[in-house]
């Protein structure tokens, strides 16, 4: 494993490798990371993709450190977008490419996923389907109404992250505790301590929380995102894998039990066992071989 840095002009992102980043004839894979985790989670995933003849990045998004806040200010999920097709573009991704995203990195590769602008050949989200795959359908809407009173509570932090100052005063318990309610059962010592490292100072933290704050400000989108404003919550163009843990104590696991058919052909579902919101750290060995039998099985888009 080593790091590289990659100037892409608003924002500096410097992210973990396996594999010769340059060696243009292994197909190029970018892994994004979430809320509250780092780069780091993608230390099992990243040498098995490498193992596998991939050459692959794992940036610390925009705000994390030792990737740079960026210069424009925005957290938007456009401006996330904006930085993979970058990544992907400067060094030299084809349609080989793979995307793989957790938590707020599967809803920019989901908005990827929706866009006319995506040129993975293969993504993969975990932890959060499609927004638009989410919504109610007239024959389940029995199911759907069920689900919402346990969501509504399950995301509380959602609203406590747009009230001023408090979430950054508040980081270290509330990531703490994050942790141990959406992992339930999981040691997330090591994954805590790389997210202390990301978040040296009030600036970071208010960044990585800036994420939940920009969302509701579309009207402070930069004019380079705004090409991609519509794709983010948009119906996937692509096949997707989407895979959940069985006790994901932050996104009820109902929603993955009720979305496959709602996938474009191609795509799939799979829960995993023994598992909770950060399935790729406790589950490894599972989601590893469930991601690298869908690459095996050559699931692109055309």
């Amino acid at each position: 494993m080593s790091i590289r840095t990659t100037d892409l002009g608003p924002v500096v992102l410097a992210g973990l490798t396996w594999g010769d980043l340059d060696d243009h004839e292994r197909p190029l894979a970018l892994l994004l990371h979430g809320f509250p985790d780092t780069a780091h989670t993608w230390r099992h995933l990243g040498p098995a993709l490498a193992d596998a003849g991939y050459r692959v990045l794992a940036p610390f998004t925009r705000g994390y450190a030792p990737s740079t806040l960026p210069v424009d200010g925005s957290y938007h999920v456009p401006a996330l977008m904006h930085d993979v097709l970058g990544l992907h573009r400067v060094h030299g991704g084809d349609d080989r490419a793979v995307l793989v995203g957790h938590d707020w990195g599967a809803i920019t590769a989901n908005g990827i996923a929706a866009s006319s602008a995506n040129p993975f050949g293969v993504i993969v989200s975990l932890a959060v389907p499609p927004f638009s795959v989410m919504g109610p359908r007239r024959d389940d809407l029995g199911r759907w109404l069920r689900i919402l009173p346990r969501q509504a509570g399950l995301s509380w932090y959602t609203l406590f992250n747009q009230l001023p100052r408090l979430p950054e005063q508040r980081f270290d318990a509330l990531v703490a505790h994050l942790w141990r309610r959406w992992s339930p059962g999981h040691d997330p010592g090591e994954d805590l301590a790389h997210l202390a490292a990301a978040m040296p100072d009030d600036a970071h933290k208010a960044a990585a929380i800036g994420y939940y704050r920009a969302q509701r400000r579309p009207d402070r989108l930069p004019v380079r995102y705004r090409s991609l404003a519509q794709d983010w919550t948009g119906e996937p163009r692509v096949p997707l894998l989407y895979l959940q843990g069985a006790d994901d104590g932050c996104l009820d696991v109902r929603w993955a039990e009720r979305i496959g058919g709602r996938l474009p052909a191609g795509g799939r579902v799979g829960v995993v066992d023994g598992a909770g919101h950060f399935l790729q750290v406790e589950r490894p060995d599972v989601v590893n071989a469930r991601i690298l039998e869908h690459l095996r099985e050559g699931v692109r888009h055309t």
